[in-house]
């Protein structure tokens, strides 16, 4: 074979790796997509059922739910990904999954015994009521949790895709069925939250066990998990630290805000964040999803500074242009889509927008650090953030002003995620003068659109006017990326 033929055979090798990729992005983008247009669209309706302090109450339920579950199986879910062996890979998914009966276990009567304080702390009696959710609520996600990162490391990202559409639909329909029926109470939010999560664990583990039932009985011993737990014992030793350092700091606005104020200023705070969120999660959560498959593959081919330049590209193309639009007109679309009463939920994405879209771009790429086996790194880095967190929320608590916490919560939250990032593409050896060239470029398209709703704005003109310029004006933008950037046409040459 000579040179020319070397180089056509790489290259057509490069091609079919890149269509991969996007073809994994895009089974992923179907599923999260559909499952976050129905959540969009009940949104509306939920927020007429409920008041802000139902939304609170759930928020923090998900908030207590949300820290012990990130470290439910002590980490040991992200070593599944790293071992060559699907041998060894399904011995540390049935390790992760032991564990998480045993935390579930162990987390009944931690619950009891700090029942009264943390209601207390919380300023929200109503939760007293749906504790005893919690230990059930740990196992179903901390099952779901090892059994996603199998699924990523098979590469099979339908069932998850599947999963995620069952889960939004189970979710929203008894959220949106129980305040019809007259519970328009927190109880139908968290009870919809349950069914969800329990839905989508059933469903892939189901799909998996179908698939890969032959693999769990000839591979799975306990002799194979135990050099497992001995192997990758930096992941509870260091990463569940880091991991519950970080889920503490993510919790920590919800928590702060109600014992600061009450539980309806964390439910602005809930729907607003999480309104914000989720167009994001579109394409970033599928991306990091298959990101981290492929990272871990090209550390091995030391071709991961190709990998993350082109994903860093990706997500700021993808999430600058509207992040900014809701930067300017936040309060605008939630006063329109949700009614008068949620406006201040709507100044709180306003505020938050510049430090989510730096969230956006930094969370996929995070697992730079996993895949480098650098979790001192992931430690010291969550520690930190932890401290910048309490301490911008805490000033603005003492000082009795919310809008105050989330303004110095989200400036420091976007010095800590920038520097995250461009620390993580330093470990992956990309270029800081690509990733300047490639914010400022990008910047350049929003401008024209900026100014324009900057001057309906000085103008006062109606809020349903400048919701739907505000609409249009995102609708032209992807339409002429996708139509010009060939680097984002997904099918072909995404990544």
């Amino acid at each position: 074979m000579n040179h020319e033929e070397e180089k056509t055979n790489d290259t057509s090798t490069n091609q079919k790796k890149h269509k991969s990729f996007a073809s994994d992005v895009l089974t992923l983008v179907g599923g999260t997509t559909f499952a976050q247009i129905v959540s969009l669209l009940a949104a509306p309706i939920l927020t007429r059922l409920y008041g802000p302090e139902d939304f609170g109450v759930w928020a923090l339920f998900i908030s207590v739910t949300g820290i012990i579950g990130v470290i439910a199986c002590l980490r040991y879910e992200l070593s599944i990904m790293l071992p060559e062996s699907d041998d060894d890979a399904i011995n540390l998914l049935a390790l992760s999954i032991a564990i998480v009966i045993m935390t579930s276990i162990v987390t009944i009567p931690l619950i009891y015994i700090f029942k009264a304080p943390l209601v207390v702390a919380l300023n929200s009696p109503q939760l007293e009521n749906y504790v005893w959710l919690i230990p059930p609520f740990i196992l179903i996600s901390g099952v779901f949790l090892a059994l996603n990162y199998w699924n990523s490391r098979t590469k099979n990202f339908k069932r998850l895709s599947f999963a995620q559409v069952s889960s939004s639909l189970s979710s929203t329909g008894t959220q949106i069925g129980a305040g019809v029926s007259g519970y328009t109470t927190e109880i139908g939010l968290i009870a919809g939250s349950f069914v969800g999560t329990f839905i989508s664990t059933s469903v892939l583990g189901g799909q998996i066990w179908k698939d890969d039932k032959k693999l769990f009985r000839t591979y799975i011993h306990p002799r194979k998990m135990l050099i497992g737990l001995k192997r990758h014992r930096k992941f509870p030793l260091i990463d569940s630290w880091s991991a519950l350092l970080n889920a503490i700091s993510w919790q920590l606005p919800a928590f702060l805000l109600a014992f600061f104020f009450s539980p309806a200023i964390v439910g602005f705070y809930s729907l607003g964040f999480r309104l914000l969120q989720m167009p994001m999660n579109f394409v970033g959560k599928s991306i990091s999803q298959v990101f981290f498959q492929r990272a871990s593959i090209a550390n091995y081919e030391n071709n991961l500074n190709l990998l993350v330049e082109n994903v860093f590209r990706a997500l700021v193309v993808v999430g600058m242009f509207p992040i900014l639009t809701v930067t300017i007109v936040g309060s605008d679309i939630f006063s329109v889509v949700f009614g008068q009463t949620w406006t201040e939920a709507g100044v709180y994405a306003q505020i938050l927008s510049i430090w989510a879209f730096v969230w956006f771009i930094s969370s996929p790429l995070s697992s730079i650090y996993v895949v480098l086996e650098k979790q001192q790194f992931g430690l010291k880095f969550n520690a930190f953030n932890f401290a910048t967190r309490i301490l911008s929320l805490a000033i603005g608590g003492y000082l009795g002003s919310a809008r105050l916490a989330l303004i110095l919560f989200a400036a420091s939250g976007i010095m800590v995620y920038g520097y995250l990032c461009l620390k993580m593409m330093y470990f992956a050896g990309v270029k800081m003068s690509r990733v300047a060239q490639i914010v400022t470029s990008n910047l350049l398209y929003f401008i024209p659109a900026g100014t324009i709703l900057i001057i309906l704005k000085l103008l006062e003109v109606n809020q349903f006017v400048i919701v739907a310029v505000s609409v249009l004006l995102i609708a032209i933008y992807y339409g002429y990326i996708i139509t010009t950037d060939k680097k984002l046409n997904l099918k072909a040459h995404l990544f």
